[in-house]
């Protein structure tokens, strides 16, 4: 089993990617990290101790900051602050999204700056190792003070309270704890509100959001250059002559991922007799097109490289200068912003993949050079009796159009809360589940083109496809069968979208073509 080690400073995308996996993982804390965590720790009994008035720790909270708690109350106080913020509702997160927001918030409270103990991040460790997954619903938070309701439900699971997982069986937290003979954990002062405030689970979600995206950005990239092959398309648009007179990354990097694929192509020369003097937008300026998803993406990416390793409580513990700050670090825009703008660009991926399926599947679109087998309308050898992969564009449309609707931007929305102490908000777990599922509807139009594509290839089958081609029509073989006659598809849409969604297609792909760029 790896181990992971945490220290709040160096976690990455891709220390996360094996548990987005499914994988099993074991933590380990570094040494260095308890020493911060021990330094702050002091200051919250320092203060404690003197009776001083501090924000969460003495206090009450959001809009009753103004009210004192007697010291003799405070282990209470924090109880009753995670269970009266447990209001989520609708379905629970998925199990992996769930487990790297254990990660990501044990990894934040290791900075040494949210005043718990040892023996806390220590048993948070454990509980993780120990396979405890909290039942975390979906909806109820709004990004005010990070991602309080879900956090709290995560929360409230390690102290006995509402429902976990254990060896993949859902159970009551108490119940679970008991299976791996944990006890209910017991906080101090200030350690409920470190555990509730943060955005780690808008992070969770858009981690594997992220991840999900670096992997459509290279099987788009693929399924376009079958559909080139397939449709006899012209390689110049793709040309490295192009690369220096627009200076774009993505761009290049599309350009390269196509041209990797279609390497000893037997098909493209044919271009040269064809009728068409240029390739309709959505196979000319793929570069363009799938090259902008690729810059968005890489700006998220940025995004999150910094969020993984931040700090994201309230109030602050800094041994460092012995002073505690009451700030807004847990606001959630960094991340409702670029989840937005990752979301906004997977539409973009969506539309043009349906525009080449309409390519593929139109026979008033779909002419080839002399030489080669004529594409027959829909993909069928006997058009009229039979329908083809007619529908399968409509499928996709619907997804491409639904898509639209999820792209409005959830960060420009806002509502008070806390009695207007908590005026402006980021609806950050709203952006993410956004994206969440304009990927779902993405990876599916693509794995739509993926299915049209290869079937296109059955027409000219003789003619040999580029090295990335050939492998990506062969992995495609493996689980879609060619469509001799009229069947029910939808298993081989779904088998389509999870050889992309999967990362399988992608893989085959560069074990022939080389590595892809992202």
């Amino acid at each position: 089993m790896k181990t992971l080690t945490l220290d709040g400073r160096s976690l990455t995308l891709a220390d996360l990617a094996p548990i987005a996996r499914g994988e099993a993982l074991r933590l380990r804390i570094a040494k260095d990290a308890l020493t911060d965590v021990r330094r702050s720790r002091a200051m919250v009994d320092e203060r404690v101790g003197a009776g001083a008035v501090v924000y969460g720790l003495t206090t009450g909270f959001g809009r009753l900051k103004n009210t004192a708690i007697a010291v003799a109350d405070l282990e209470q106080l924090q109880r009753n602050l995670v269970l009266s913020h447990c209001v989520g509702v609708g379905e629970a997160m998925p199990l992996e999204e769930v487990r790297i927001a254990q990660v990501l918030r044990l990894n934040s409270l290791l900075r040494g700056a949210s005043g718990v103990r040892v023996e806390l991040v220590r048993k948070l460790a454990r509980l993780f190792d120990k396979g405890f997954v909290p039942v975390v619903p979906q909806q109820g938070s709004v990004g005010a003070s990070g991602d309080l309701a879900p956090l709290a439900h995560m929360a409230a699971a390690y102290m006995g309270h509402g429902h976990a997982y254990t060896g993949g069986k859902r159970r009551t937290a108490r119940a679970a704890l008991r299976a791996i003979e944990e006890e209910p954990l017991e906080l101090l002062a200030k350690e409920g509100l470190a555990l509730i405030n943060g955005t780690e689970i808008m992070k969770a979600t858009g981690v594997v959001c992220l991840l999900r995206a670096i992997n459509l950005s290279k099987a788009s990239d693929v399924v376009a250059a079958l559909t080139l092959e397939s449709l006899f398309g012209s390689l110049a648009p793709f040309d490295a002559a192009l690369d220096a007179l627009k200076p774009n990354a993505g761009q290049r990097r599309t350009a390269a991922n196509v041209r990797a694929c279609l390497a000893g192509s037997k098909v493209l020369p044919f271009h040269a007799e064809c009728e068409r003097v240029q390739d309709a937008y959505s196979l000319r300026c793929v570069p363009q097109i799938h090259g902008a998803f690729k810059t968005a993406l890489a700006h998220v990416v940025d995004v999150f490289a910094a969020e993984l390793n931040a700090v994201t409580d309230n109030p602050v513990v800094l041994p460092a200068t012995d002073e505690v700050y009451s700030a807004g670090l847990f606001h959630g825009q960094p991340i409702s912003m670029s989840v937005d703008y990752l979301g906004l660009a997977a539409c973009t991926l969506a539309n043009v993949s349906e525009r080449r399926i309409e390519q593929l599947v139109n026979p008033d679109l779909s002419r080839v050079p002399p030489g080669a087998q004529a594409l027959p309308a829909f993909l069928t050898p006997a058009p009229g009796l039979h329908s083809g992969l007619m529908i399968v564009q409509y499928a996709a449309a619907a997804l491409a159009s639904e898509n639209k609707i999820h792209a409005h931007p959830a960060s420009v929305d806002t509502i008070p809360a806390s009695a207007g102490q908590e005026d402006h908000v980021s609806m950050g777990i709203t952006a993410v589940r956004k994206a969440r599922t304009i990927l779902d509807n993405t990876e599916q139009v693509v794995g739509i083109e993926l299915v049209c594509a290869g079937q296109a290839r059955e027409f000219n089958k003789k003619l040999r496809a580029g090295r990335g081609a050939e492998a990506a029509y062969a992995a495609l073989r493996e689980r879609v069968r060619p469509l001799k006659n009229d069947r029910y598809l939808e298993p081989d849409l779904a088998a389509a979208r999870e050889l992309v969604a999967s990362g399988d297609l992608v893989r085959a792909v560069e074990r022939c073509a080389g590595a892809l760029g992202s």
